[in-house]
């Protein structure tokens, strides 16, 4: 065999070729193709329906499939096979994902196709597509709307076996509307969603003025609507993606603090930033735990479900400021993540950098040509059929002739030539009525094409006038947009502020206070049971008047000046002290007490027995001893700082049937004081009872009658100024029908006696009444209250101690002193 000298030196054999080329050209040009073929056929969307091929492609084939939303799902690996098969030659996997995406309400602003089955969450996969079945969603529909009437170009697919559209008419800015995401070479596409009613809002404004500025589009598209809700913060960076087509925002959790227990306090968020599952977010809450960047923070649970949506739980642990702590879960966790806009699409094939303008700009170009090209399709359908009507009524007229003629014809050809002769019928209107039955030749099938002949003569009018306006085509798309948003639209799920994102930051901060401050505290019982805190701290300053800080609802069973974070006691009706802190009870300013917005003491200390009440709250570091008095006329006083270590613990040792009625916390110099249901008072110095350990049952305190108790104990500083309020009412009576006589005394009108003793009369009572219902004794002004904590009023005239009172409008539940 011959051999020739080849270019590289060596020999080649007869017959072959082999051809120099330079590697780097080489590399290049196929660099460069394959670049192209990534970004045309796979990673860009069009800018003008908003899809990239893979899901004009599905979207397609299901239509083509008949897989309407009236219809029946079927397996998703039908439809991934039917679209690898006919139109994109590319694996299964990447069909399947994409057709998942259009599935999931979470992605998609507005889903194009209906899932039934597992498509995921934001933390988990779907099911494989044997297990998943799919059909269009109403959207899709209106995305495949017209493509029978020659509205977009086709073009063959990838074997030039069948034939697939370019684009689709897509009769809602697709793009926008429901964003995107690709990677191609080179470049990368990440748009955000949008609300459906501002875009199209948009669209049609710029349909009615093409010159509107930016600032005029963004009046009906404020920001992107992400399909998981959240919360936007500062939107200068939206502005510049609207401007320029890049930008950047941030998106923060909804979030709400709430009560989880009456004494504690959690973050409950319930809607995450776009495309971040609470799987991620609990997982890097934990990790910041752990690494020390997050405290304050005791547990993270997930509660989430398909019924009640998301609820993502973060228990505060006690002591902590929940605003606090929720600055720093913005900070490292992804509750508050950014979201980089890149609005690259493909713009006649060629992938263009858009603002919100030229977006809008493109889709109402598609959407101009779009409906241009479906009139004149109707135009051409309708002059064609009106062209065969008008054949029709010709032949009918002359019926007879038209039989005859074809009767004596020797073939169709014959007929067919002699009918256009006789009748001057062009060749299609001869060939129509050749194929015409007979059972339309009636006289109604007449009337039947008058009125037909009279519809379309009109609807062509239409069009043709439609074609020739430019304003009439540009009214029509902007109405039917109109329709689109109002078939389809939902109202805006994102919150739009110009608050500042919690960027982290990598430079030396001080770390922020996440504790609440040990400052001055004034904490409140009210006669109904609420406990509230007065940070005293807040009131330096400009302090309010008494009128001011007067409550409208509610008044004082027992007050205690201490600080936030102290430990602090309180007294049950059982004897019981339980230990608790402040720090989380309901703050409110000094200026606007109001003990409604108080926590229920019985909820806030966990009591767990439905009898068991709150009497007062005390110092468990003073060394004033606690005094209490029962309802046998026992009174204990405690030696104070002398406490166990212990949660709750009792103070005094009840007799059978008895309960505590009163507590106070004093020194030696004040003044102990008793009233009993048959009237009696009895006051006395506290220096006549020592001090006991908690173990101590006390001692006789009154001496009380037969069938009395006593209703009433307390404390009055020596020297103050006090007054005594009682109700009078009739044991025979209903309880809570009869109003009773309320009476107000001076204090110092009662003598002081020895202790044990019987006291002195406090309410002379009349024919009908029996007891005593209330009492109390304390500083001026008594407040009386309803059930409802209402207050009600008392006699402001002092009468004498042995006076029998005036009458009350509506019943008394209790008496209390005023916040002060």
């Amino acid at each position: 065999m011959t051999t020739t000298e080849s270019s590289f030196g060596g020999n080649s054999f007869e017959g072959e070729r082999i051809e120099e080329i330079d590697v780097s050209t080489e590399m290049q040009g196929s660099f460069l193709e394959y670049a192209y073929s990534v970004i045309y056929s796979r990673a860009l969307p069009d800018a003008r329906d908003g899809l990239k091929p893979v899901q004009r492609r599905i979207l397609y084939q299901m239509s083509e499939m008949g897989l309407r939303p009236d219809r029946g799902h079927v397996k998703s690996a039908r439809v991934t096979g039917e679209v690898m098969g006919k139109l994109h030659p590319h694996g299964d996997t990447a069909i399947y994902d994409a057709l998942v995406r259009l599935a999931q309400d979470f992605t998609m602003r507005l889903p194009t196709i209906d899932g039934h089955g597992n498509f995921g969450s934001l933390d988990d996969p779907p099911a494989a597509a044997r297990y998943t079945e799919v059909r269009l969603a109403p959207a899709a529909i209106a995305m495949n709307e017209g493509l029978g009437e020659d509205v977009v170009d086709f073009v063959p697919n990838y074997d030039n076996q069948l034939m697939q559209p370019e684009v689709l008419p897509s009769a809602f800015p697709n793009l926008l509307v429901n964003g995107g995401s690709g990677i191609a070479v080179g470049m990368a596409t990440n748009m955000a969603p949008h609300n459906l009613i501002e875009v199209v809002g948009a669209a049609r404004h710029l349909i009615d003025h093409p010159d509107a500025t930016l600032d005029d589009l963004m009046r009906f598209v404020p920001g992107p609507d992400l399909p998981t809700g959240g919360t936007i913060a500062g939107l200068a960076g939206v502005r510049d993606a609207y401007a320029t087509g890049r930008g950047s925002f941030r998106v923060r959790a909804k979030v709400s603090i709430e009560n989880l227990t009456a004494r504690k306090k959690g973050l409950v968020f319930t809607e995450l930033p776009y495309l971040i599952g609470p799987e991620k977010v609990i997982e890097k809450v934990k990790d910041g735990v752990n690494a020390k960047k997050l405290t304050g923070i005791s547990d993270i649970n997930d509660f989430s479900d398909r019924h009640h949506g998301m609820r993502l739980v973060v228990d505060i642990k006690t002591g902590f400021s929940p605003e606090a702590v929720l600055e720093q879960l913005y900070r490292h966790t992804p509750l508050e993540d950014g979201f980089s806009i890149n609005n690259v699409a493909l713009v006649e094939g060629q992938p263009r950098t858009l603002g919100l303008k030229e977006l809008l700009e493109v889709y109402v170009g598609h959407r101009l040509e779009v409906v241009t090209r479906r009139s004149r399709y109707r135009l051409q359908k309708k002059e064609d059929r009106l062209h065969l009507v008008e054949g029709l009524l010709i032949a009918i007229v002359d019926i007879d002739e038209v039989i005859q003629v074809i009767r004596t014809s020797d073939d169709s050809d014959a007929a067919k030539t002699r009918l256009r002769e006789v009748f001057d019928l062009s060749d299609l209107q001869a060939e129509y009525i050749l194929e015409l039955r007979l059972r339309r030749l009636t006289k109604f099938s007449r009337i039947e094409l008058e009125t037909e002949r009279d519809e379309l003569t009109a609807a062509i009018a239409e069009l043709r006038e439609l074609l020739s306006d430019p304003r009439k085509l540009r009214a029509l798309v902007s109405d039917e947009l109109a329709e689109i948003a109002e078939t389809y639209g939902t109202p805006r799920r994102t919150l739009l502020t110009e608050a500042a994102p919690s960027v982290a930051s990598t430079s030396r901060k001080a770390a922020p206070v996440l504790e609440v401050a040990d400052v001055p505290t004034r904490v409140f019982l009210s006669t109904t049971g609420r406990l509230l805190r007065v940070d005293l701290q807040e009131a330096q300053g400009d302090a309010p008047g008494p009128a001011a800080r007067r409550t409208k609802h509610d008044a004082i069973l027992s007050r205690l000046d201490t600080t936030s974070r102290a430990e602090i006691g309180a007294v049950t009706n059982t004897g019981r002290l339980v230990r608790f802190s402040p720090v989380d009870l309901p703050a409110v300013p000094p200026s606007s007490v109001q003990l409604g917005a108080g926590v229920p003491a019985r909820d806030y200390l966990g009591l767990a027995d439905k009898g068991e009440r709150v009497l007062a709250i005390v110092s468990l570091t003073a060394d004033q001893p606690l005094a209490l008095g029962t309802a046998q006329g026992v009174v204990k006083r405690v030696t104070p700082g002398q406490w166990p270590g212990k949660p709750d613990f009792p103070v005094i040792s009840l007799k059978p049937g008895d309960s505590v009625v009163g507590v106070a916390q004093g020194d030696d110099s004040d003044e102990l004081v008793f009233v009993t249901s048959n009237t009696q008072l009895l006051r006395y110095s506290a220096s006549l009872v020592r001090p006991q350990g908690t173990q101590g049952g006390g001692v006789a305190g009154i001496a009380l009658a037969a069938g009395a108790t006593a209703i009433f104990f307390g404390a009055v500083k020596q020297g103050a100024s006090a007054v005594v309020a009682t109700i009078s009412t009739s044991s025979a009576t209903i309880a809570g029908a009869d109003p009773g006589r309320a009476k107000v005394s001076d204090f110092a009108d009662y003598p002081g006696k020895g202790r044990a003793t019987g006291g002195v009369r406090a309410h002379a009572l009349l024919k009908g009444e029996d007891a005593l219902s209330v009492a109390w004794v304390g500083a001026a002004p008594a407040v009386a209250v309803a059930a409802d904590g209402g207050v009600r009023k008392l006699p402001e005239t002092l009468s004498r101690r042995d006076a029998s009172g005036t009458p009350l409008d509506t019943v008394v539940g209790s008496i209390g002193s005023a916040v002060s």
